[in-house]
């Protein structure tokens, strides 16, 4: 099991940070334009965990050189079910670069937005303040 998966699954917030490089971009479902930084992918992956329920991975892919992971997902929010898909690549040190999730129905990537815009407030300010409080 990959160290990202598990850190997701176990929902420890500090060892997912952990695997963020300082460059780190994120790119969200839901928004337009992509995240640049540890601080702020990592508050987003925190508001993500309070809106995300029954929050299981399904499937684990890989390339061979083992620089690129997609980690298949299900979960609720909102009453929504949503299926979707992490794609993680990592850079030279092992760090997690850039991030992109993918996530499907409409309906439940609409979900998803209404909550996690719910959540921005907290998020901006996590990031900014450099804390998971």
């Amino acid at each position: 099991m990959h160290p990202f998966r598990k850190a997701v699954e176990n929902r420890d917030a500090a060892a997912i940070e952990a695997l963020f490089a300082e460059d780190v971009v994120f790119t969200s479902p839901v928004a337009f334009k992509p995240y640049a930084g540890k601080a702020i992918t990592a508050a987003i992956l925190r508001g993500v965990m309070r809106v995300f329920e029954d929050f299981a991975y399904e499937r684990e892919i890989a390339n061979p050189d083992g620089r690129d992971h997609a980690l298949v997902f299900g979960a609720t929010v909102n009453g929504r079910r949503i299926q979707g898909c992490d794609f993680l690549h990592f850079d030279e040190d092992g760090r997690i670069d850039d991030f992109t999730v993918m996530v499907r129905p409409l309906s439940a990537a609409q979900a998803l937005a209404e909550a996690m815009g719910a959540e921005f407030d907290r998020i901006a300010r996590e990031a900014a303040e450099g804390t998971g409080a």
